[in-house]
Parts: structure tokens; sequence; C-alpha cells
């Protein structure tokens, strides 16, 4: 059984779909479709790294998009 923690010497690359969801992909590989590389690449450890540093607000594109739009006044679903 593998460490955790031990690399496993794969070089793999950040890739972020339309939702602007993140994961890691090996860097060998055509990406999966509707992903795109965000131009890192490194370890498993590097590229979790990166992710957790730039993906700070979990939730889809759309979901965050319509949440903004909804009125202040409470008038939409997420309203208060």
């Amino acid at each position: 059984m593998r460490d955790s923690g031990e690399e496993d010497g794969i070089v793999y690359k950040v890739v972020m779909n339309d939702e602007e969801q993140y994961s890691i992909w090996p860097a060998k590989r055509a990406n999966p479709l509707g992903w795109s590389d965000v131009g890192v690449s490194g370890t498993k450890e590097t590229c979790l790294a990166h992710i957790e540093s730039v993906w700070t607000d979990m939730r889809p594109l759309s979901l965050r998009i319509a949440m903004d739009s909804e009125t202040p006044e409470g008038g939409g679903r997420f309203g208060c």
C-alpha cells in the first residue's frame, strides 16, 4: 500500500472546466472533454497546492452568477 505522502513519479497538470472547477490530470494524457489546462504542472502536491490557493469558492460558476444576480431586497430565491 502506498503512503499518501509518497511521490508516485507522475507529472500532473492542473485543469479547469467551464464551471471554474479544478482538478489534476496526468500531464501526458489528453484533457478530458470540457477541461482546459491552466498552465501549472508538477508533482501531485504542487498541483494540489496551486488549486488550494486559487479555488477559494467551491461553488460552480453558474451558481455564483445566479446568487450574485439575486436582488438584495429578498425578492429572489436566495434572498433573506
